[in-house]
Protein backbone atom coordinates (compact mmCIF):
# COMPACT_ATOMS: atom_id res chain seq x y z
CA UNK A 1 0.00 0.00 0.00
CA UNK A 2 1.00 3.64 0.59
CA UNK A 3 1.88 6.20 3.31
CA UNK A 4 3.91 9.54 2.28
CA UNK A 5 4.96 8.00 -0.72
CA UNK A 6 5.38 4.29 -1.54
CA UNK A 7 3.03 1.62 -3.05
CA UNK A 8 4.38 -1.60 -1.70
CA UNK A 9 1.05 -3.50 -1.70
CA UNK A 10 0.02 -5.85 0.85
CA UNK A 11 -1.14 -8.94 -0.79
CA UNK A 12 -4.84 -8.64 0.58
CA UNK A 13 -4.99 -5.49 -0.75
CA UNK A 14 -5.25 -6.23 -4.46
CA UNK A 15 -8.06 -4.62 -6.05
CA UNK A 16 -10.79 -7.94 -6.99
CA UNK A 17 -12.20 -9.16 -10.38
CA UNK A 18 -15.16 -7.29 -9.49
CA UNK A 19 -15.68 -3.49 -10.00
CA UNK A 20 -15.96 -2.73 -5.97
CA UNK A 21 -12.58 -2.04 -5.19
CA UNK A 22 -11.16 -3.86 -1.84
CA UNK A 23 -10.54 -2.46 1.60
CA UNK A 24 -7.82 -3.41 3.91
CA UNK A 25 -8.07 -2.13 7.33
CA UNK A 26 -4.61 -2.49 10.16
CA UNK A 27 -4.83 -1.28 13.64
CA UNK A 28 -2.89 -1.40 16.75
CA UNK A 29 -6.16 -2.64 18.76
CA UNK A 30 -5.83 -6.17 17.55
CA UNK A 31 -2.49 -6.42 19.73
CA UNK A 32 -1.20 -6.32 23.33
CA UNK A 33 -0.17 -2.77 24.29
CA UNK A 34 3.52 -3.95 24.29
CA UNK A 35 3.00 -5.18 21.17
CA UNK A 36 1.37 -2.12 19.51
CA UNK A 37 4.90 -0.75 17.87
CA UNK A 38 6.86 -3.61 16.94
CA UNK A 39 3.46 -4.67 14.79
CA UNK A 40 3.13 -1.38 13.63
CA UNK A 41 6.91 -1.64 12.80
CA UNK A 42 7.04 -5.03 10.82
CA UNK A 43 3.30 -6.22 10.04
CA UNK A 44 2.41 -3.08 8.64
CA UNK A 45 5.52 -0.51 8.30
CA UNK A 46 7.78 -2.59 6.32
CA UNK A 47 5.62 -4.85 4.71
CA UNK A 48 2.53 -2.97 3.81
CA UNK A 49 4.40 0.85 3.44
CA UNK A 50 7.66 0.05 2.38
CA UNK A 51 9.18 2.25 4.81
CA UNK A 52 11.34 2.30 8.14
CA UNK A 53 10.53 3.56 11.73
CA UNK A 54 12.82 5.38 13.53
CA UNK A 55 11.33 6.12 16.36
CA UNK A 56 7.66 6.22 18.10
CA UNK A 57 6.07 8.58 21.04
CA UNK A 58 5.37 6.83 24.03
CA UNK A 59 1.61 4.79 24.17
CA UNK A 60 2.20 4.34 20.42
CA UNK A 61 -1.24 3.38 18.40
CA UNK A 62 -2.41 3.93 14.97
CA UNK A 63 -4.56 2.34 12.08
CA UNK A 64 -5.15 2.72 8.32
CA UNK A 65 -7.21 1.66 6.08
CA UNK A 66 -6.26 1.15 2.67
CA UNK A 67 -7.91 0.49 -1.12
CA UNK A 68 -6.09 -0.74 -4.21
CA UNK A 69 -8.02 -0.21 -7.73
CA UNK A 70 -5.66 -0.33 -10.71
CA UNK A 71 -3.19 1.37 -10.79
CA UNK A 72 -3.71 3.72 -8.00
CA UNK A 73 -3.24 3.40 -4.33
CA UNK A 74 -5.59 5.45 -1.82
CA UNK A 75 -5.10 5.17 2.50
CA UNK A 76 -6.52 7.15 4.97
CA UNK A 77 -4.88 6.86 8.88
CA UNK A 78 -3.84 8.28 12.10
CA UNK A 79 -1.52 7.49 14.79
CA UNK A 80 0.18 9.02 17.95
CA UNK A 81 3.86 10.76 16.49
CA UNK A 82 6.18 8.66 15.03
CA UNK A 83 9.32 9.40 12.88
CA UNK A 84 9.88 7.27 9.42
CA UNK A 85 12.12 7.40 6.41
CA UNK A 86 12.16 5.60 3.29
CA UNK A 87 16.55 5.02 2.24
CA UNK A 88 17.25 4.82 -1.64
CA UNK A 89 17.36 0.95 -1.07
CA UNK A 90 13.73 0.56 -0.35
CA UNK A 91 13.05 2.64 -3.34
CA UNK A 92 15.33 0.84 -5.41
CA UNK A 93 13.12 -2.78 -3.69
CA UNK A 94 9.83 -1.54 -4.30
CA UNK A 95 7.80 0.60 -6.96
CA UNK A 96 8.96 4.22 -6.88
CA UNK A 97 7.74 5.47 -9.78
CA UNK A 98 4.90 6.86 -8.62
CA UNK A 99 3.58 10.54 -7.13
CA UNK A 100 1.97 10.64 -3.78
CA UNK A 101 -1.32 13.37 -2.66
CA UNK A 102 -0.66 13.78 0.85
CA UNK A 103 -3.48 15.40 2.74
CA UNK A 104 -2.83 16.32 6.37
CA UNK A 105 -6.43 16.13 8.66
CA UNK A 106 -4.94 16.78 12.05
CA UNK A 107 -1.91 16.64 14.15
CA UNK A 108 1.24 17.97 12.11
CA UNK A 109 3.86 16.54 9.37
CA UNK A 110 7.40 17.46 9.01
CA UNK A 111 9.10 15.94 5.67
CA UNK A 112 12.41 16.22 4.76
CA UNK A 113 13.22 15.18 1.05
CA UNK A 114 15.83 16.24 -1.43
CA UNK A 115 17.18 18.63 1.31
CA UNK A 116 13.75 20.72 1.70
CA UNK A 117 11.93 20.32 5.11
CA UNK A 118 7.99 20.98 4.68
CA UNK A 119 5.65 21.33 7.60
CA UNK A 120 2.31 20.32 7.35
CA UNK A 121 -0.49 21.01 9.40
CA UNK A 122 -4.27 20.64 8.92
CA UNK A 123 -6.16 21.09 5.08
CA UNK A 124 -2.99 21.41 4.05
CA UNK A 125 -1.66 19.23 0.82
CA UNK A 126 1.58 17.86 -0.44
CA UNK A 127 3.03 16.23 -4.01
CA UNK A 128 5.29 14.12 -3.45
CA UNK A 129 7.71 12.82 -5.48
CA UNK A 130 7.94 8.36 -5.08
CA UNK A 131 11.48 8.40 -6.55
CA UNK A 132 12.64 10.13 -3.56
CA UNK A 133 13.92 9.16 -0.44
CA UNK A 134 13.18 10.93 2.83
CA UNK A 135 12.76 11.86 6.71
CA UNK A 136 9.30 12.37 7.99
CA UNK A 137 8.13 12.87 11.78
CA UNK A 138 4.17 12.50 11.74
CA UNK A 139 1.44 12.63 14.43
CA UNK A 140 -2.72 12.99 13.59
CA UNK A 141 -4.35 11.69 10.51
CA UNK A 142 -3.77 11.50 7.25
CA UNK A 143 -5.07 10.71 4.07
CA UNK A 144 -3.53 9.45 0.74
CA UNK A 145 -3.70 9.40 -3.06
CA UNK A 146 -1.19 7.53 -5.11
CA UNK A 147 -1.68 8.37 -8.69
CA UNK A 148 1.52 6.77 -11.41
CA UNK A 149 4.05 9.45 -12.06
CA UNK A 150 3.51 8.85 -15.97
CA UNK A 151 -0.08 10.34 -15.39
CA UNK A 152 0.74 13.70 -13.21
CA UNK A 153 3.97 14.06 -15.37
CA UNK A 154 1.60 14.14 -18.44
CA UNK A 155 -0.33 17.29 -16.86
CA UNK A 156 2.10 18.88 -14.88
CA UNK A 157 5.82 18.41 -16.15
CA UNK A 158 7.06 21.45 -13.75
CA UNK A 159 6.43 18.64 -10.60
CA UNK A 160 9.52 16.82 -11.56
CA UNK A 161 11.82 19.70 -10.79
CA UNK A 162 10.17 19.51 -7.01
CA UNK A 163 10.76 16.05 -4.72
CA UNK A 164 7.44 18.34 -2.62
CA UNK A 165 5.57 20.61 -3.09
CA UNK A 166 3.38 21.60 -0.41
CA UNK A 167 -0.08 23.93 -1.31
CA UNK A 168 -1.16 25.50 2.04
CA UNK A 169 -4.87 25.08 3.61
CA UNK A 170 -5.89 28.55 1.55
CA UNK A 171 -4.33 27.77 -1.84
CA UNK A 172 -6.39 28.13 -5.28
CA UNK A 173 -7.96 24.86 -5.69
CA UNK A 174 -7.06 23.28 -1.98
CA UNK A 175 -10.61 22.88 -1.07
CA UNK A 176 -11.30 20.99 -4.49
CA UNK A 177 -8.21 18.66 -4.39
CA UNK A 178 -9.08 17.91 -0.45
CA UNK A 179 -12.68 17.07 -1.53
CA UNK A 180 -11.36 14.31 -4.34
CA UNK A 181 -8.89 12.99 -1.50
CA UNK A 182 -11.43 12.44 0.97
CA UNK A 183 -13.99 10.98 -1.82
CA UNK A 184 -11.54 7.95 -2.80
CA UNK A 185 -10.26 7.49 0.77
CA UNK A 186 -14.38 7.55 2.21
CA UNK A 187 -14.57 4.08 3.81
CA UNK A 188 -18.32 3.37 3.44
CA UNK A 189 -17.63 4.47 -0.50
CA UNK A 190 -19.48 2.62 -3.44
CA UNK A 191 -17.35 3.92 -5.69
CA UNK A 192 -16.34 1.56 -8.49
CA UNK A 193 -12.89 1.27 -10.07
CA UNK A 194 -14.72 2.91 -13.39
CA UNK A 195 -15.76 5.79 -11.04
CA UNK A 196 -12.62 5.93 -9.08
CA UNK A 197 -10.59 6.34 -12.84
CA UNK A 198 -13.03 9.48 -13.47
CA UNK A 199 -12.20 10.75 -9.64
CA UNK A 200 -7.86 10.33 -9.78
CA UNK A 201 -8.09 11.78 -13.36
CA UNK A 202 -10.33 14.83 -12.29
CA UNK A 203 -7.97 15.14 -9.30
CA UNK A 204 -4.81 14.65 -10.99
CA UNK A 205 -6.04 17.54 -13.83
CA UNK A 206 -6.53 19.82 -10.25
CA UNK A 207 -3.46 19.41 -9.09
CA UNK A 208 -1.60 20.80 -12.16
CA UNK A 209 -3.71 23.61 -12.07
CA UNK A 210 -2.86 24.11 -8.39
CA UNK A 211 0.72 24.05 -8.75
CA UNK A 212 0.92 25.73 -12.20
CA UNK A 213 2.98 29.23 -12.27
CA UNK A 214 1.84 32.00 -14.22
CA UNK A 215 2.53 31.43 -17.57
CA UNK A 216 2.78 27.12 -17.58
CA UNK A 217 -1.29 26.87 -17.95
CA UNK A 218 -0.72 27.40 -21.58
CA UNK A 219 0.71 24.49 -21.73
CA UNK A 220 -1.72 22.68 -20.30
CA UNK A 221 -3.83 19.95 -22.57
CA UNK A 222 -7.25 21.66 -23.82
CA UNK A 223 -9.15 19.95 -21.82
CA UNK A 224 -7.56 20.66 -18.55
CA UNK A 225 -7.25 24.12 -19.49
CA UNK A 226 -11.22 23.85 -20.02
CA UNK A 227 -11.25 22.68 -16.39
CA UNK A 228 -9.23 25.54 -15.04
CA UNK A 229 -11.26 28.18 -17.20
CA UNK A 230 -14.48 26.89 -15.86
CA UNK A 231 -13.25 26.18 -12.11
CA UNK A 232 -12.01 29.88 -12.11
CA UNK A 233 -15.14 31.49 -13.41
CA UNK A 234 -17.22 29.46 -10.64
CA UNK A 235 -14.63 30.85 -8.16
CA UNK A 236 -15.64 34.49 -9.31
CA UNK A 237 -18.64 34.49 -10.50
CA UNK A 238 -19.81 36.78 -7.53
CA UNK A 239 -17.20 39.66 -8.91
CA UNK A 240 -18.66 42.35 -11.64
CA UNK A 241 -15.61 42.30 -12.87
CA UNK A 242 -14.92 39.09 -14.07
CA UNK A 243 -14.05 39.66 -17.62
CA UNK A 244 -12.29 37.49 -20.81
CA UNK A 245 -9.58 39.18 -19.99
CA UNK A 246 -9.07 38.63 -16.22
CA UNK A 247 -9.98 34.66 -16.94
CA UNK A 248 -7.14 34.74 -19.75
CA UNK A 249 -4.42 36.96 -17.48
CA UNK A 250 -5.02 34.52 -14.74
CA UNK A 251 -4.69 31.31 -17.22
CA UNK A 252 -1.69 32.80 -18.92
CA UNK A 253 -3.23 32.20 -22.47
CA UNK A 254 -4.70 34.29 -25.25
CA UNK A 255 -8.15 35.93 -25.20
CA UNK A 256 -8.20 33.97 -28.59
CA UNK A 257 -7.20 30.82 -26.72
CA UNK A 258 -10.00 31.69 -23.92
CA UNK A 259 -12.83 31.84 -26.38
CA UNK A 260 -11.54 28.98 -28.90
CA UNK A 261 -11.85 26.86 -25.23
CA UNK A 262 -15.75 28.02 -24.81
CA UNK A 263 -16.40 27.57 -28.25
CA UNK A 264 -15.05 23.86 -27.54
CA UNK A 265 -18.01 23.09 -25.10
CA UNK A 266 -20.64 25.37 -26.96
CA UNK A 267 -20.89 28.24 -24.89
CA UNK A 268 -19.40 32.04 -25.30
CA UNK A 269 -17.74 33.19 -22.24
CA UNK A 270 -20.80 36.11 -21.89
CA UNK A 271 -23.45 33.34 -21.71
CA UNK A 272 -21.81 31.02 -19.04
CA UNK A 273 -21.69 33.84 -17.13
CA UNK A 274 -25.02 34.91 -17.47
CA UNK A 275 -26.59 31.64 -17.24
CA UNK A 276 -24.61 30.33 -14.17
CA UNK A 277 -25.16 33.72 -12.34
CA UNK A 278 -28.82 33.13 -13.31
CA UNK A 279 -28.64 29.41 -11.82
CA UNK A 280 -27.54 30.79 -8.91
CA UNK A 281 -29.54 33.62 -8.34
CA UNK A 282 -32.36 31.07 -8.94
CA UNK A 283 -31.27 28.85 -5.73
CA UNK A 284 -30.78 31.72 -3.55
CA UNK A 285 -34.17 32.96 -4.33
CA UNK A 286 -35.41 30.22 -3.12
CA UNK A 287 -33.45 29.24 -0.45
CA UNK A 288 -35.41 29.59 3.09
CA UNK A 289 -32.39 30.81 4.71
CA UNK A 290 -32.21 33.71 2.64
CA UNK A 291 -35.70 34.87 2.97
CA UNK A 292 -34.56 38.37 4.60
CA UNK A 293 -32.58 39.39 1.57
CA UNK A 294 -34.10 41.79 -0.73
CA UNK A 295 -33.84 40.15 -4.36
CA UNK A 296 -31.74 43.31 -5.26
CA UNK A 297 -29.17 42.08 -2.98
CA UNK A 298 -29.08 38.74 -4.16
CA UNK A 299 -28.48 40.32 -7.65
CA UNK A 300 -25.43 42.35 -6.78
CA UNK A 301 -24.07 39.34 -4.55
CA UNK A 302 -23.98 37.08 -7.68
CA UNK A 303 -22.04 39.60 -10.05
CA UNK A 304 -25.25 41.94 -11.61
CA UNK A 305 -24.89 45.52 -11.56
CA UNK A 306 -27.75 46.57 -13.12
CA UNK A 307 -31.16 45.49 -11.65
CA UNK A 308 -33.25 46.10 -14.63
CA UNK A 309 -30.74 43.81 -17.12
CA UNK A 310 -31.36 41.01 -13.87
CA UNK A 311 -35.04 41.19 -14.15
CA UNK A 312 -35.12 41.35 -17.77
CA UNK A 313 -32.47 38.49 -18.40
CA UNK A 314 -34.15 36.12 -14.86
CA UNK A 315 -37.40 36.49 -16.34
CA UNK A 316 -36.43 35.60 -19.94
CA UNK A 317 -34.36 32.96 -18.72
CA UNK A 318 -37.39 31.22 -15.91
CA UNK A 319 -40.15 32.88 -17.58
CA UNK A 320 -41.42 34.63 -14.25
CA UNK A 321 -40.36 37.62 -12.60
CA UNK A 322 -37.83 36.69 -9.48
CA UNK A 323 -40.11 37.96 -7.21
CA UNK A 324 -42.83 34.96 -8.23
CA UNK A 325 -40.21 33.24 -8.53
CA UNK A 326 -39.41 33.55 -5.00
CA UNK A 327 -42.64 33.35 -3.99
CA UNK A 328 -43.56 30.29 -5.61
CA UNK A 329 -40.87 28.02 -2.93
Amino acid sequence: MMDGGTTTQASHAAPPASTQPELGTWSTEMVKERERFSYWREAVTSKVYGISIDAASESFSAWITGRASGPYRFAMSESTGYAIARSRREIENGPSDHCSIYLQLSGQTVSERGGETAIFTPNDIGVFDGRQSFRAWKSGCRAIAVLPRAMVDQRAPWLRRQPCRRLSAGSPFADLIRSYVLKLNATDSTLSDAAINVLTDNLCNVIALATAEVGETGRLPSDVQIEAMLMFCRQNLHKSELSPQLVADRLGISLRTLHSRFRQIGQSFGRWVLENRLEACSAALRDRNQRDMKISEIAYRWGFNDLSYFNKAFRARFDRKPREWRNES
